[in-house]
């Protein structure tokens, strides 16, 4: 019996760039980068994705600035030496027939933190001077308890932050990457602007909705201008701030349609992160805990969307495309655990796999193994997943 190709493994068309299947690896940090230099990590980090057979990998935030890092360690485009160390990841991962693309970011007054394994501490305002890095954000008002309060960006700041992700971008297309993603949220630079708890400005760039809407637009369309048209530009936005009285989904829905105005392709809807205490009193988690903000945000504001949060498995997966809460769906810590969860997501829905879309030297072994054994592993796979689903129902 032949079974329908599911829609999570059916390619998807943006603007000139094809993804052989719908399912996209998040950033995720690494805090393994040289100097903002990709590394070794990186290539393994993100090379094992794409032998996994992910439609899209998206680099860890890449910062547009020395200053604009989350912690010391992170990947950065502010320099054109860290062009050659992203192509050798780039060059590695269209070799395995997947695309790839870089989250551009600036952390604002979230910038200078440790790792979460060595506790998640801000930076002190001396560690941060002993760096050289100055706090910014749109307001003088600190991320939260042990947060140094910021400085309040001038004009001039501003416009060297939209011509720093601008110089980013065009450092992007130089190593190879197919699409880039400005990163709108969980409380950065941008994300502060947008919400009226952080932004308290009274100039252009504050006050109203669409003033405080300004730097992300202004942003976007500059690093639209700069960025291949063929290309496409994602921009991941928290749908709600997870804070009373900040930013919320009606708020996404008219930034998402005035984002995709400027040449926006895909919103990646996250939520929550503006301070340190909304990671408390966010959105309750759960499977799929944020795809009805991406629902939401793809039927109000007519625009591609993208799914995130704890989406497990492949026929979970499924349900979010077919019922059209989203076009993309993104999976971050399940492919920590497994980075070939595309694979086990086809086996999931029904796919029978002949290892012909493998790499070569896994595909060629697997499938031998398969010649001799098949009936054998069919079986146990059935009575493994039956196990699992009569689990699922012990559980709900």
């Amino acid at each position: 019996m032949t079974v329908e190709r599911p829609l999570l493994l059916s390619p998807i068309d943006l603007r000139s760039l094809r993804l052989r299947n719908r399912i996209v690896i998040s950033p995720m940090c690494q805090h393994a980068a040289e100097e903002g230099r990709a590394t070794d990590w990186h290539l393994v980090h993100l090379g094992k994705f794409a032998l996994g057979g992910a439609g899209l990998i998206l680099t860890e935030s890449t910062a547009v600035s020395p200053e604009g890092r989350i912690g010391t360690a992170d990947l950065g485009l502010w320099c054109d030496s860290h062009v050659a160390p992203l192509r050798r990841v780039v060059d590695f991962v269209h070799a395995q027939g997947s695309a790839i693309g870089v989250q551009l970011a600036h952390a604002g007054r979230k910038a200078g933190s440790h790792p979460l394994w060595h506790g998640g501490r801000a930076f002190s305002a001396d560690e941060l001077s002993a760096l050289g890095w100055p706090r910014i954000a749109p307001s003088p008002i600190a991320a939260g308890p042990g947060w140094s309060v910021p400085e309040a960006m001038k004009a001039p700041d501003i416009d060297r932050v939209i011509e720093d992700f601008a110089a980013s971008a065009r450092r992007a297309e130089a190593a190879g990457f197919d699409a880039a993603e400005l990163h709108f949220g969980h409380g950065y630079l941008i994300a502060s602007f947008l919400s009226p708890l952080s932004n308290r400005r009274d100039d252009p760039y504050g006050g109203s909705r669409e003033g405080r809407m300004r730097l992300a637009l202004e942003v976007a369309a500059r690093v639209r201008a700069e960025w291949p048209a063929a290309k496409p530009l994602f921009c991941r936005i928290s749908a709600v701030d997870g804070a009373e009285g900040g930013w919320g989904i009606a708020d996404s829905i008219v930034l998402a349609r005035a984002l995709r105005e400027v040449g926006a392709d895909v919103i990646d809807v996250s939520s929550g992160g503006l301070t340190e205490e909304t990671r408390r009193i966010a959105v309750p988690r759960g499977p799929g805990f944020q795809t009805g903000f991406a629902e939401a945000i793809r039927r109000d504001a007519g625009v591609t969307t993208q799914a995130v949060g704890m989406i497990l498995d492949g026929p979970q997966a499924e349900a979010i495309l077919q019922a059209g809460q989203a076009d993309l769906v993104a999976i971050g810590r399940e492919a920590l655990r497994d980075p070939y969860w595309p694979r086990r997501a086809a086996e999931q829905l029904g796919i029978e796999d002949d290892y012909a879309d493998w790499p070569e030297r896994h595909g060629a072994w697997l499938a031998k193994r398969e010649q001799g054994m098949g009936t054998v592993l069919r079986a146990r796979r059935r009575a493994v997943a039956r196990l699992a689903q009569d689990e699922g129902k012990e559980t709900a």
